[in-house]
């Protein structure tokens, strides 16, 4: 993984010594809230309900053991214990006070973290797959390139106040599990017929108001031209954004109203300008930065049969194991979503195991998902049994990948300022109501999403059902969705008709579940039987 250099190090510190003069000034009066908003939200620190969240960058969800060890240092230390992993492959801690906002900042430059750049109209984190360096399928590891990504858009000066938030993953594999499309830039990593490097590039995908599906703009960009081609697509919307109008503000509207083809166009325009300007780092910068991912040294004798006789181990390997691209090796997701729990959330005691499994079992590295779970991305078969029987001890094992209790939610209306409705409640008692783990695995996949407010925190748009939370004359009312993808066939849910009260959602979202299981073909998930029948029968079947 990336480590800093001497320019790293120093940019760090010295916006830690920036934010604690302004967090002084602040507490001493000199600085009003609406003066200090600004700054505080540049370094990731939110003003919430109930007190400040501190948003901890993860740059492309890869962590070491000792980044782990320290934020579960500041869980305790700073907050109340936990800290909770988010939609971009970041954590949040819920309940920091202001004058401790430094000394966080300042430990987390200790093993060379941040939290700049986690709010404000600026490029937030980018995100790839969690299975990046592993998968069996990818085209070359993306990292490197969303590593590249960082560097040259951290303070960028033209890009550090821009109409609104910007969001971009990339990925290298014709699965998406990035939700790419979903993202203001969404870059796939390929390969043209002459077997270059390049990338497809699609812009002006995202949700919150206005859900959108990015189009492709560019079929093959070549590896050489990555940078001065991002920055006359962020060029020509800095340019056009609207800044009148929060609400119209990303850049998928601007795509949208003008339509892809001419955006490419002035894209294609600006951009003869642009790489002109030596902005495309040499080569050898290229490889200083990739020759950090490079694979870690794999066991190439490790045995690549397993025990399967404890038959809990069996359906833990079955659900939450990931073929590994190396023999005899697998990639680990440990599951954040315990039936009743907050799915997310890890406790600190949690943060310490699973960074001591990363460095004894899987090479020092371990992955935040935009799922809201964790990943051991590299660990040899002959090990799994150990690594279970710890997560299980710890609370860590449920078997649930991508199974209704795999549920994303945002925290909703309990933490968040902006929230219509809860979030929590809803999820956990869904899970409850499909605790049933046989019943699970007989629904099969069927990714499940909540939001408490129509910002889609918990990707509500994507999810094959989505919820969506809103004030409806001062009750919390709940809006079901059906058809949302956030994968290689990335498409939007669309709501199925009038909403329904807390209870009331479960109740719908088991109906719907009982409709497809007589509906299915052999072999179809919930999304496919949907999109193959329609919404009808489901809407028969919820509403009578």
């Amino acid at each position: 993984m990336y480590r800093y250099d001497d320019f790293d190090h120093g940019m760090v510190a010295a916006r830690v010594d920036e934010f604690r003069e302004q967090v002084e000034r602040r507490l001493s009066g000199a600085l009003t809230e609406d003066q200090f908003k600004p700054l505080r939200l540049m370094n990731g620190l939110y003003l919430q309900l109930h007190a400040y969240m501190y948003r901890i960058a993860v740059p492309y969800g890869t962590m070491s053991a000792r980044q782990l060890r320290k934020l579960a240092h500041i869980a305790r230390t700073y907050d109340r214990g936990y800290g909770h992993f988010t939609t971009r492959q970041n954590i949040q801690f819920n309940w920091i006070e202001l004058k401790n906002a430094p000394d966080i900042m300042a430990e987390l430059a200790s093993v060379e973290m941040h939290s700049i750049q986690t709010s404000g109209n600026c490029i937030r984190n980018t995100t790839s797959d969690q299975y990046a360096g592993a998968a069996a399928d990818e085209m070359t590891d993306p990292r490197p390139w969303a590593e590249l990504l960082r560097q040259w858009s951290t303070f960028h000066p033209e890009f550090s106040y821009l109409p609104r938030k910007f969001k971009v993953a990339v990925i290298a594999s014709a699965e998406d599990r990035a939700a790419m499309r979903l993202h203001d830039i969404g870059v796939e990593i390929v390969r043209n017929e002459a077997g270059e490097l390049g990338f497809k590039v699609f812009v002006g995908g995202g949700m919150g108001r206005t859900p959108m599906v990015a189009p492709l703009i560019r079929e093959f960009l070549p590896a050489a031209n990555f940078i001065s081609y991002l920055e006359a697509c962020l060029r020509v919307y800095n340019r056009y954004g609207r800044r009148d109008n929060m609400f119209k503000a990303r850049i998928k509207i601007l795509v949208h109203e003008i339509g892809a083809a001419e955006y490419a166009r002035q894209v294609e325009e600006e951009w003869a300008h642009v790489k002109t300007l030596g902005l495309d780092p040499p080569a050898e910068e290229f490889e200083r930065i990739a020759v950090q991912f490079a694979p870690p040294p794999l066991d190439p004798e490790a045995p690549d049969e397993l025990d399967l006789g404890d038959p809990d181990f069996r359906v833990w390997v079955d659900q939450n194991i990931v073929a590994h691209k190396a023999k005899g090796h697998a990639i680990v997701t440990i599951s954040l979503k315990p039936i009743g729990g907050i799915p997310g959330d890890c406790s600190a005691d949690q943060m310490d195991l699973i960074a001591d499994l990363a460095e004894r079992y899987s090479h020092d590295e371990l992955r935040v998902t935009h799922a809201q779970n964790l990943v051991l991305p590299h660990v040899a078969k002959r090990d799994l049994y150990t690594i279970w029987q710890a997560l299980d001890a710890a609370g860590l094992a449920t078997p649930n990948l991508d199974l209704i209790s795999d549920i994303i939610a945002c925290p909703g209306l309990d933490y968040c300022a902006l929230a219509n409705a809860r979030s929590i409640p809803v999820a956990q008692k869904i899970a409850e109501r499909f605790s049933s783990l046989e019943r699970q695995r007989d629904v099969g996949e069927l990714k499940l999403k909540i939001s408490g407010c129509i910002n889609a925190c918990g990707h509500h748009h994507a999810g094959h059902i989505g919820i969506l939370g809103v004030d409806k004359k001062g009750e919390e009312n709940y809006q079901l969705s059906f058809g949302g993808s956030g994968a290689e066939d990335a498409s939007v849910a669309k709501i199925i008709g009038p909403g329904f009260s807390e209870d009331g959602v479960v109740d719908a979202v088991e109906k719907a579940v009982e409709t497809y299981q007589a509906l299915r073909d052999p072999g179809e998930r919930f999304l496919d039987t949907y999109r193959r029948v329609g919404l009808q029968p489901f809407k028969e079947a919820i509403y009578g």
